[in-house]
């Protein structure tokens, strides 16, 4: 059987390439019915070297693709291709060609999320572990850092990639700044989110409707105390009876005082308040959460009085002691907020002097709804 010819098909821009599958399936079927793997292994190299090229074939070439293209990353591609020429027996070779071609014919999506199982390795923006170092916010967009106590963008869009589909519904009961409607807007999510403060409200919409809506999605900002406000008949409104996913960022207790309202958690008086409070947020929000989805709890803990507070994991006390299972507890870097900054060496010195250690993490923890 003479081999396939591989001077046909691949193009490039960039990192991405576009690849022809009317020509590559073929091809790749081909070399499954090679028995010469030093045959099947310069096809190989012949189909890398086109890719490295990166040349867009012939006018007739580009004509015949009639639409049934594939967009994969360079990198990745050609990392699946050395793995065939590193191959030692024709067997393995030809499991990996069998593997690639299925991974360029075939869509495992899982049933929450939008990622091709089939192609996984392209996937290597998402994060799966559970130390996040991200050096610093993205800016990028509508973002602005305006607000004190605002999360970086990054964490809404991990979550939404990981557990959400486009089209999907988010829920955040603590807005701020909008942050998380804004990620919504980007990556094609409808929201709805929840904040005490009516001007605060006010200017997070303000920049939601600067982010543009390329993917038409519903964005809905509520002001009210997420505790007792009726999300329900919104949601209901939207034709939707439930969320599938839901981020909350409370206020760090009293580090940073948001608010003069009494509904405010900033303003509880203890920590058990806070903690009966937060628990309340919980309770009204839940019944949203379709069930076997995920909510995502951003919190740190806090010094007092000589005492680390541990207020991460007591919130996360108060989520099991509801319909939730914790799913994985991921340990976020941050530098350092805004006043420390300035006081970066009177920090070192109180830290020196006081015994403790300076905040440099906060937790997200994952739940999924019983």
């Amino acid at each position: 059987m003479s081999k396939p010819a591989a001077d046909k098909s691949p193009t490039s821009t960039d990192s991405i390439l576009v690849l022809d599958r009317g020509w590559l399936l073929p091809f790749l079927s081909e070399l499954c019915d090679l028995d010469d793997i030093s045959e099947l292994k310069e096809s190989i190299r012949a189909l890398r070297r086109r890719i490295n090229r990166g040349s867009n074939g012939s006018e007739a070439e580009r004509r015949s693709r009639n639409g049934n293209t594939l967009s994969v990353q360079k990198s990745v591609i050609l990392e699946e291709l050395d793995q065939i020429l590193d191959a030692r027996t024709i067997e393995r070779a030809k499991y990996y060609v069998r593997r690639l071609e299925k991974g360029v014919s075939e869509e495992r999506k899982a049933a929450i999320n939008d990622i091709n199982l089939n192609r996984w390795k392209e996937y290597s923006d998402v994060i799966t572990d559970s130390l996040w170092v991200l050096p610093k916010r993205d800016t990028t967009g509508a973002h602005l850092g305006w607000y004190w106590g605002n999360f970086i963008p990054q964490i809404p869009q991990q979550l939404m990639n990981r557990y959400t589909k486009r089209g999907d519904w988010v829920l955040d009961p603590f807005l701020g700044s909008g942050t998380t409607l804004i990620e919504c807007r980007r990556l094609g999510r409808n929201g709805i989110g929840i904040e005490l403060s009516a001007e605060v409200a006010q200017n997070a919409l303000e920049l939601i409707k600067k982010q543009p809506n390329r993917h038409r999605v519903s964005t809905k900002v509520m002001v009210g105390d997420s505790r007792l406000i009726d999300v329900a008949a919104s949601l209901g409104e939207a034709g939707t009876p439930a969320v599938q996913l839901m981020i909350m960022h409370p206020p760090y207790h009293n580090i940073i005082s948001f608010s003069e309202d009494g509904a405010d958690l900033s303003n509880a008086s203890s920590t058990e308040t806070f903690l009966k409070m937060f628990g309340e947020v919980i309770d009204n929000c839940t019944p949203l959460l379709e069930r076997g989805r995920y909510f995502g709890l951003v919190i740190g803990d806090r010094y007092e009085a000589g005492e680390w507070i541990p207020l991460g994991f007591l919130c996360m006390s108060e989520v099991l002691k509801r319909s939730y299972s914790l799913k994985s507890i991921v340990v976020k870097n941050f530098d350092q907020t805004r006043a420390k900054r300035e006081q970066r060496q009177l920090w070192r010195y109180r830290a020196l002097v006081g015994g403790f250690y300076i905040f440099k993490h906060e937790y997200i923890f994952l739940f999924k709804k019983h």
